[in-house]
């Protein structure tokens, strides 16, 4: 049945008159694909099997590429990849760069997607929670230049479940959008990314909807938005995934961790948005222009429960008297900050250090206030400490996998 398939494949591909472009192995499932234009590209997609590996060559391809159920299995996942990942292809415009619905077993590495007037890449599951994409991997992808106006994301998965996001680097999203948006999205891992935009435009990170058991780590957010990184946010109900059911309680986002992420400026570096249970450690923040935290409560329907049960420990702060509310920390309405712990962080403000202390709703255990952690060179973005740091102990540097 294999090599019938591989045949009728092949035949297929000779008829179109691209079959010299495919490179194949023995048998169907296992083969190579090398695409050189958008032609060959969107008939190496459409013909992908699980094992199948596309090759796309340095050029530029037309966006608005939409597909559904590319799906690979456990061991052997569909590859999609830059030919020459020192000369990414760009795949430019479309409403949306990228679109995929129902993926799995899917990995996209060193891909550049720009221009889009929508969403750079989309993945999501169709609508139907009981069919999400999963075991995805995205790898040194670059997103850039997305919108500009409107809710407009740089990477957007919906229902989404066992997901890794490496390496990425997404700049200039939509003004109301995220660099990273995730709704109803479980298990997946957001690590060594970079996020540049505005201060005040749009969320960098933002995980929502229901999405559950997500570790963003060693990232870098540059003036990455209003809030650079949103754990929970405000979702329409029949967004959820999975959805509401009647008689439970309800949050946005559960079990989230921020961890060895450096964040420089956004108008609020970290906001716990109805979020039922997020820790954030050993984090660098520098300069946020209003508040390095807040606490809010968006969603308050029926058996939603407050923002709660937050976790700031071990974090670095630095930050100027001038671009500094309320203590640095916001706390709106409907909320539960008498149940968010804060511990071992290392408040700083540069240019007055005897106005260090934050105003925190609840008192912090072992908290440092107004001594120089003697940064490298922040002004040209290192924000590592000194060998002679007394703050060696604490922020984006000190992180390590097994730091509890």
């Amino acid at each position: 049945m294999r090599r019938w398939t591989f045949v009728a494949a092949a035949s297929v591909l000779m008829l179109l008159g691209i079959v010299g472009k495919f490179p194949a192995r023995s048998q169907i499932g296992g083969r190579t694909l090398r695409v050189a234009d958008d032609t060959s590209l969107r008939q190496a997609l459409r013909m992908a099997t699980a094992g199948t590996t596309i090759l796309v060559a340095s050029g530029e391809y037309r966006g608005g590429i939409y597909l559904s159920n590319l799906q690979g299995t456990s061991d052997k996942p569909i590859r999609i990849a830059a030919a020459d990942p020192k000369n990414p292809p760009i795949i430019r415009g479309g409403t949306e760069c990228l679109h995929l619905t129902d993926a799995a077993y899917l990995e996209l590495s060193d891909l550049v997607l720009v221009g889009a007037s929508g969403n750079g890449l989309n993945i999501d599951d169709g609508g139907s929670f009981d069919t999400p994409s999963h075991h995805i991997t995205l790898r040194n992808l670059q997103v850039r230049d997305i919108g500009p106006k409107g809710n407009c994301d740089g990477i957007k998965l919906s229902g989404v479940v066992h997901f890794r996001i490496n390496g990425c680097v997404i700049e200039r999203w939509g003004d109301g959008g995220q660099g990273i948006d995730m709704v109803g999205c479980h298990e997946g891992v957001i690590e060594n990314c970079t996020l540049k935009f505005d201060d005040d435009k749009g969320y960098g990170i933002q995980a929502k909807g229901g999405s559950s058991r997500i570790r963003i780590v060693r990232c870098r957010l540059e003036h990455a938005g209003a809030r650079a990184i949103q754990l929970g946010g405000s979702t329409g109900l029949q967004f959820f995934r999975p959805p509401l059911r009647s008689g439970e309680t309800h949050a946005e986002a559960r079990d989230l961790t921020v961890e060895g992420c450096v964040i420089v400026g956004g108008t609020a570096a970290i906001a716990f948005t109805g979020v039922d249970g997020a820790t954030v450690r050993f984090n660098t923040i520098y300069r946020p222009k209003r508040w390095a935290l807040r606490i809010l409560q968006e969603t308050r329907e029926k058996g939603f429960v407050p923002c709660r049960n937050g976790v700031f420990t071990d974090n670095l702060i630095v930050f100027r008297s001038d671009e500094w509310v309320e203590g640095g920390v916001n706390i709106g309405p409907f909320t539960a900050p008498q149940t968010f712990t804060f511990a071992r962080n290392w408040w700083f403000c540069a240019d007055k250090p005897t106005q260090s202390r934050p105003h925190l709703p609840v008192p912090e255990k072992d908290g440092v206030y107004g001594i120089d952690p003697k940064l490298c060179d922040p002004e040209k973005g290192d924000l590592t400490v000194a060998p002679d740091s007394p703050a060696q102990h604490v922020g984006a540097h000190a992180f390590r996998p097994s730091t509890q």
